[in-house]
């Protein structure tokens, strides 16, 4: 499976959140989109997801248009957005079954999804609590069980690890890890750690432009391996010009 990203720029008035950016993504491997605050990632994502349309430039998965054909891409797509929005009145059962509802997941393979996703993310003792009473990290893990309801074969992740402890970044990027071997994870983060122990490719947007595309190890090799360092200089270069 292959999403072509050709020449998409997106415009929002004056602004132009996106600028002629090019990628091509395969499964086989966590693909990690990185790059500051406003550098674009998230209006690229939502263009991905249907969610948005490009002012210029196309997406294709696997050769066919993701705008002229949109429900190819959501037939296919688990998509976490940077906030996730929850029913608060909803137990966590309640709401993953309700999403599995909307995603035409028969009931029975519905029930044997949302048990399994439960356990990974450590909720299935708190299953009959409202998400009202989640904290925020507890929330941000029923919201990647949403995604990853359906089995979909490509998916989506805006900032997965954002409220999660230490422990719980850890397991769920071995799931991501573990998927990604049949699968397109595009994962968006400004936590440069995520990626170095992730992706196995990885892409730099600054300015709604790409400034890098390539391995972790491309990308920190000029700075001996430091991943941290080789993300602060090319931003350094990029704010110099």
């Amino acid at each position: 499976m292959i999403l072509s990203i050709k020449n998409v720029s997106k415009n929002y008035g004056a602004t132009k959140a996106l600028d002629g950016l090019s990628l091509e993504i395969e499964s086989g491997g966590v693909f990690g989109l990185v790059g500051p605050n406003g550098a674009g990632k998230s209006t690229l994502m939502k263009i991905i997801a249907t969610l948005e349309k490009p002012s210029a430039g196309a997406c294709f998965l696997d050769g066919e248009s993701v705008e002229k054909n949109p429900n190819a891409m959501r037939r296919a797509l688990g998509y976490l957005p940077q906030d996730v929005a929850v029913y608060p009145n909803l137990t966590a059962g309640e709401f993953l079954g309700y999403i599995a509802a909307l995603k035409s997941i028969k009931a029975r393979e519905a029930k044997t999804q949302i048990a399994s996703l439960l356990e990974i993310f450590n909720l299935a003792q708190y299953k009959k609590r409202r998400l009202s009473d989640y904290s925020g990290g507890m929330r941000q893990r029923v919201g990647i069980s949403a995604a990853l309801l359906g089995d979909p074969k490509v998916i989506v992740a805006d900032e997965p690890s954002v409220g999660l402890d230490p422990e719980e970044r850890i397991n769920l990027r071995g799931l991501l890890m573990d998927l990604a071997k049949t699968r397109i994870i595009i994962l968006s983060t400004h936590i440069i750690s995520d990626i170095e122990s992730t992706a196995a490719r990885l892409a730099l947007v600054q300015k709604g432009k790409l400034l890098f595309c390539g391995a972790p190890a491309d990308f920190s090799g000029v700075s001996g391996g430091d991943m941290e360092a080789a993300y602060l200089r090319r931003m350094g270069k990029e704010a110099a010009r």
